[in-house]
């Protein structure tokens, strides 16, 4: 598996919810649980070993040096309520990072990536603790870009400019993808935090209402300066 350095989260790694999706693409089963253990490099030939017989465990190593970890998941609390279209379009107008974003070159939410090369995802408050941003793919995605855009609007709700945090942890539904320029909207809720540890959820609703993928997740707070060292 190699990722493409397009798709990069802090620089010179790659986006956590892409190689988490990426990897849960490898796990025959409905609800996939990944954790990064080290940053996925990009532009690198790694290998990706079956665990069990079912291939219901996976793991990404660069080497000898293991990346990630995925296997069965399950959510069983109910998924993040969407907010309408536009309120989503108006949240995403007060994205608080646009001067201040620990990651600019992410795929996802990085304001410095081109339309149509970076998703441009800003998530911005609807209520305390909860955020949401409009998503319109130009072409049906790959499931894999579902998980991207259900990474980054988990960390916006804790507000990451000031504390900046990396995905740790995320189990993943994706029941369906979006059309081509079908108005989509991904929210973003802080569930509870400890210590440096954070406890998201994001969902992903299609222009009908309809749930397309929802997420759980677990972020880290970390020292960017050390971060892949």
């Amino acid at each position: 598996m190699i990722i493409d350095g397009r798709f990069s989260g802090p620089d010179g790694s790659g986006n956590g919810g892409y190689v988490a999706g990426r990897l849960a693409g490898r796990v025959p089963i409905d609800t996939v649980t990944v954790t990064l253990r080290r940053p996925p490099p990009l532009d690198t030939e790694m290998t990706v070993t079956a665990e069990d017989e079912r291939g219901h465990s996976v793991r990404l190593w660069d080497g000898d040096v293991l990346i990630a970890e995925a296997l069965a998941g399950a959510i069983v609390v109910p998924p993040v309520a969407a907010v309408p279209f536009e309120e989503a379009v108006e949240a995403a107008e007060k994205f608080l990072a646009a001067e201040n974003h620990p990651f600019p070159r992410c795929f996802v939410c990085g304001p410095d990536r081109e339309p149509g090369d970076g998703l441009r995802l800003g998530p911005g408050p609807v209520a305390d603790g909860t955020v949401a941003t409009p998503w319109v793919p130009e072409r049906v995605p790959e499931r894999e870009l579902v998980w991207a855009a259900l990474d980054c609007p988990g960390g916006w709700a804790f507000d990451v400019a000031g504390r900046p945090a990396v995905l740790g942890t995320m189990t993943g539904q994706v029941m369906d993808v979006p059309d081509a320029g079908e108005r989509c909207v991904v929210m973003g809720l802080a569930r509870s935090r400890e210590g440096r540890k954070m406890h998201a959820a994001t969902a992903l609703y299609g222009a009908d209402g309809r749930l397309l993928g929802r997420a759980e997740q677990i972020w880290i707070e970390i020292d960017p300066a050390e971060f892949g060292h």
